[in-house]
């Protein structure tokens, strides 16, 4: 049987392995550049998620910019605070597709919120972007695909970028660094809940 001093000495044997593994990974990677992060999937928080990465380098004192597609006729309360520390923004403020039902208004909404998007991936200044939900933008034809790539592999060196939403175009979960999945176990809204003031929106 396995004494106390005994189980203590394995604990810790065990931790120093995984503490070596851990130091030789950091030691391994030892390039620095702009990354693209995607976050999509069918659960909720891809957008929160999005906004934690902007407010994480604007509490580094990084420079941060924000274009929302699809949302904007909502009150976005991550938005009202990042404004309050200069992050640029642009939001296209047609609401959700289902809602205003017409393709021209909404591909015309979206052109103006592309070119936005591109004025920000074209500035050196700029360390972080956040592309909140272009995915829908890709999928309903709004925006171009091969422009979407062009304009992020002609970005600064440095330029992180933050891309949302559901369904994200395997071209671009291809050449994007780091890809999240988020997936829904269960949704307060599918039990009749209302979508809650500082939680939701």
């Amino acid at each position: 049987m396995i004494d106390d001093n005994q189980k203590k000495e394995n604990h810790k044997k065990r931790q120093q392995k995984i503490k070596e593994n851990v130091d030789n990974r950091i030691a391994a990677a030892t390039e620095d550049k702009g990354l693209l992060l995607v976050i999509t999937g069918n659960g909720k928080g891809k957008s929160t998620a999005g906004f934690g990465v902007v407010t994480r380098s604007v509490g580094h004192g990084l420079k941060a910019g924000i274009i929302q597609f699809i949302k904007g006729t909502w009150e976005c309360g991550e938005l009202n605070l990042l404004k309050q520390h200069g992050v640029i923004h642009h939001t296209m403020k047609t609401g959700f597709t289902w809602e205003t039902q017409n393709k021209e208004s909404d591909t015309a909404a979206a052109q103006l919120a592309w070119t936005e998007a591109k004025k920000l991936l074209n500035d050196e200044s700029i360390n972080t972007v956040l592309l909140d939900e272009l995915t829908y933008m890709v999928t309903y034809g709004y925006i171009d695909l091969e422009e979407v790539l062009t304009a992020l592999e002609n970005r600064p060196a440095m330029q992180h970028v933050v891309i949302t939403g559901r369904a994200c175009h395997r071209k671009i979960i291809e050449v994007a660094d780091t890809v999240s999945e988020v997936q829904s176990l269960k949704h307060a809204f599918d039990n009749g809940i209302r979508v809650q003031k500082g939680i939701d929106w």
